[in-house]
C-alpha cells in the first residue's frame, strides 16, 4: 500500500494490482480517482499540496493551462 501524493488515500501498488498512476513530469504517484478527477488539471483544493510537493522536489511550477489549472502532465 502506498499513499496518493495528493489526497493521501492508501492504494495498492503491486503485486498483480497497481491502483496508482505516476505523473511522470513531477515524479508523483496519485490514486486512480485523483488521476481521473484532475485530468483537465490539478483542482483548486489540491493546488497548495501540489505546489509544496513540487517545491520539495525542486521542480519549477508549470504554466497554468487554459482552464487556469496546473496541468497534470502525462501519466502511466
Amino acid at each position: 500500500m502506498v499513499p496518493c501524493d495528493l489526497c493521501g488515500k492508501q492504494v495498492q501498488c503491486g503485486p498483480h494490482r497497481y491502483d496508482s498512476h505516476k505523473w511522470c513530469d513531477y515524479g508523483m504517484f496519485v490514486c486512480g480517482i485523483c488521476n481521473v478527477v484532475h485530468e483537465d488539471g490539478v483542482g483548486r483544493m489540491f493546488e497548495a499540496k501540489f505546489e509544496q510537493l513540487l517545491q520539495d522536489k525542486g521542480i519549477a511550477l508549470p504554466a497554468r493551462n487554459q482552464k487556469g489549472c496546473y496541468p497534470r502532465g502525462p501519466s502511466f
